[in-house]
């Protein structure tokens, strides 16, 4: 029996079976043909990510670097994973979802980088030999609409007291995407993230489980921590 889309709600996130046996392309298509989103054809992902690896070390390990649902459902295969810090970009809620965790009539908001700042999050060393493998499985999930661009990062570990600087790779928002919000103000944030719903589950718990793995792991964002406290308001004023 064919696994239905819907199916995504009862984990609340992309598995790595779901990306592996083409339900989650199904899913991405059959909206794409009601005109509700544009999908990135896979030759164009798979330059992508090809392009990018053309600039990085033969034969190397690769890290990537994770910032918000990658954090908490990296679903990819990795040999380590560290606390880093990335300068010159900031976490921010800057991309609609009308599939996700959103819908066309109520679209949702996704995590993305945005220049200026910094941000610590998660990185991910990826074994040499599982880089085509693992990263292939990354851009189908990550680049399926082409939101984002791959982008080869300096991050800085921040455990030991000790500094140490990798590359990495990180999906930055792309701001020529027709699904970047431009500048949103919190109440902006709080009105589209309260409600909105799609596939994956409901878009406030993609902010509550960021918020809550980051502050497990030391690693708190002030501005999301306060964005879900107000939401959890919301919710309690309209019980």
């Amino acid at each position: 029996m064919t696994k239905s889309p819907r199916s995504f709600k009862t984990h609340g996130q992309i598995t790595r079976s779901d990306i592996k046996n083409g339900l989650f392309e199904k899913m991405i298509s059959e909206s794409e043909t009601k005109g509700h989103f544009r999908r990135l054809p896979e030759a164009e992902r798979d330059k992508s990510r090809l392009d990018l690896l053309s600039t990085m070390p033969k034969n190397s390990d690769i890290w990537l670097f994770a910032y918000g649902s990658l954090i908490w459902s990296p679903m990819i295969k990795f040999i380590e994973k560290r606390k880093a810090k990335l300068f010159g970009y900031h976490r921010k809620f800057c991309m609609w979802t009308k599939l996700g965790r959103g819908s066309p009539d109520h679209p949702g908001l996704i995590l993305a980088l945005e220049p200026g700042g910094s941000t610590k999050g998660i990185a991910f060393r990826i074994q040499a030999e599982t880089i085509e493998k693992e990263l292939k499985l990354v851009w189908d999930r990550e680049m399926i609409g082409g939101s984002y661009v791959p982008r080869v990062v300096k991050l800085q570990f921040i455990e030991n007291n000790k500094i140490e600087n990798v590359d990495a790779i990180a999906f930055i928002m792309n701001r020529d995407h027709e699904n970047y919000t431009g500048k949103l103000t919190v109440e902006e944030e709080v009105k589209a993230i309260y409600g909105a719903e799609g596939p994956l589950g409901k878009c406030e718990d993609y902010l509550f489980n960021t918020v809550k793995h980051l502050d497990e792991l030391g690693l708190s964002d002030n501005k999301l921590s306060s964005l879900a406290k107000l939401i959890k308001e919301k919710k309690h004023t309209l019980i």
